[in-house]
């Protein structure tokens, strides 16, 4: 029997697609550019999996399992993707399009908590304790895994403290409020306060910082103090074994991990509380793997998808 299984990771520029093997190693790899609008999404997926297929010398329907992560609000249970505004798309069934396409049931997650699963099985920890995968990209957000399976929340927004407001003077966030952790602790908010400087945005801030510039200091311990906060609120909230930083900025490896770290100890010198949280070493980097999303992606449908339970009102 055939246990190969394909993820796929669609992003705003481009679709990354492994297959793993029986032993959840990388086997095959598969990189495009992502088309715009929901026509070309699933066009860039069925090409994904077509072209791997190929490679593999079998059919698409003969894969042990498919899975898809992808950005915006999607519903797991049903496939449904909605508001992926990069991708051009406001209301997609991607799920239900790919399996008439390819033959076979296709597993569809966001893309963030796809990054998480695949984090949790690249650290080597598949099945035991539990993580929070803290992704800061162009937003802020954050995946759980809780006993090696994903943790979406009743209406799949668990994680989405990027949203939380931290400054009620604060800057407008894309959600509709004001001084949202978004805006202070991800690319976007580095873009904004950061606009200067060569090459990556926040290396050169960094760069900048080292180099004694005042203004490119206080700016970059606003960001770190942010994502300190943001590792807080995880840990406080569902009190996971770990919390791991992923995305663009995590690229900057111990200068932020080290940052961040600090923030963590300093807090726990003045709160004996948070001392015995032991936050500074509960806070990691992920792996530096160009495939962690489409990883996870291939390990979604492992694990079938709860029916949420609504209370109903009284």
């Amino acid at each position: 029997m055939n246990e190969l299984r394909i993820g796929v990771d669609i992003g705003g520029t481009k679709t990354l697609a492994v297959v793993l093997g029986d032993d959840g190693e990388v086997i095959d790899h598969w990189r495009s550019p992502t088309g715009f609008g929901a026509a070309a999404v699933v066009t860039s997926a069925v090409r994904a999996i077509s072209e791997l297929a190929e490679r593999a010398r079998i059919e698409s329907a003969g894969f042990a399992s498919i899975g898809i992560g992808i950005p915006g609000r999607v519903d797991a249970g049903t496939g449904h993707v909605g508001h992926a505004v990069n991708l051009g798309v406001d209301s997609l069934d991607l799920g239900a399009q790919l399996a008439e396409l390819v033959g076979q049931a296709v597993h569809i997650e966001n893309d963030v908590n796809a990054a998480a699963l695949g984090v949790h099985y690249l650290l080597g920890r598949p099945s035991v304790g539990s993580m929070a995968y803290l992704n800061l990209g162009t937003g802020l957000a954050a995946g759980f895994v809780l006993d090696g399976a994903l943790w979406r929340g009743v209406r799949g927004v668990a994680g989405e403290i990027g949203h939380i407001p931290v400054d009620p003077a604060g800057e407008l966030c894309p959600c509709g409020q004001r001084g949202c952790l978004e805006t202070l602790a991800s690319g976007s908010a580095l873009a904004r306060l950061w606009p200067e400087g060569a090459g990556a945005p926040a290396s050169a801030l960094f760069d900048a910082a080292e180099r004694g510039d005042e203004r490119a200091t206080t700016v970059a311990a606003r960001l770190v103090d942010n994502i300190a906060a943001a590792v807080r609120i995880l840990v406080l909230t569902v009190d996971v074994d770990a919390v791991v930083i992923g995305g663009g900025l995590s690229s900057l490896g111990d200068r932020l991990l080290g940052g961040v770290r600090e923030r963590l100890d300093a807090g726990a010198r003045t709160s004996p509380f948070l001392a015995s949280l032991d936050l500074p070493h509960r806070v990691l980097l992920a792996p530096a793997e160009p495939f962690v999303a489409a990883v996870g992606a291939a390990h979604v449908a492992q694990r079938p998808v709860p029916s949420p339970v609504v209370s109903a009102a009284p």
